[in-house]
């Protein structure tokens, strides 16, 4: 009998964001992580519960669907414990001419140390691999990052222009009926404070 793949355990998805690598891209945050940074500005995907479950197939439909996204972006959560559905989903993505950017709490050290084939078959169809835990001491306003030990890795030619420049931070919001999203990487507090202006906004009353 052959064995069948494993469904992603997903947080949150947001089809366009510019802010989680270079270019438009999808955007996965896998639920579930190990570590417990001071600071995480996920908390809600920490916790390795069933979620959202998605078959394998039916995320690379949904991406593919998506006209004019550069490629997709694996946040959280820690990715690298959904390896090998990722693995398996980087593997439909990539012959479409998508690009993956994948986050991890871990090093690439540490990572390609677990000689882990499904981390090393995740890692070989990563073009940009975002590394380190969250350091709440060592927090930073930078390209992609939270914190100055993290660090971006170039694993393929794809995005080798970028090697050697830096960007800054960037924070999307996207509005709607349900309240608004915020993604990217901002300075600590900003959420907090952005979450008490608006509630102030709504107790205010206009002609």
């Amino acid at each position: 009998m052959t064995e069948q793949p494993p469904l992603l355990n997903l947080g949150a998805w947001m089809e366009r964001s510019w802010a989680n690598g270079p270019g438009e891209r999808y955007v996965l945050w896998l639920q579930g992580c190990l570590l417990r940074c001071p600071g995480c500005c996920n908390v809600d995907f920490l916790p390795q519960e069933p979620r959202h479950m998605v078959s394998i197939d039916e995320m690379a439909r949904r991406i593919c669907y998506i006209v004019g996204i550069e490629g997709v972006t694996y946040t959280g959560g820690e990715p690298t414990l959904q390896a090998q559905a990722l693995a398996l989903l980087s593997e439909q993505l990539r012959p479409v001419g998508l690009t993956v950017v994948c986050y991890t709490g871990y090093t690439l050290e540490e990572l390609r140390a677990r000689d882990d084939l499904w981390i090393e078959r995740l890692l070989a169809n990563t073009d940009i691999l975002i590394d380190g835990p969250y350091r709440q001491e060592e927090a930073a306003s930078l390209r992609w990052r939270g914190s100055r030990n993290q660090r971006i890795h170039y694993l393929t030619p794809a995005y080798r222009d970028l090697v050697n420049t830096e960007g800054p931070a960037e924070v999307e919001f996207a509005v709607g009926d349900q309240g608004f999203t915020t993604t990217g990487t901002w300075p600590a507090g900003f959420l907090e404070r952005l979450q008490q202006v608006l509630a102030a906004t709504k107790t205010k009353s206009y002609p």
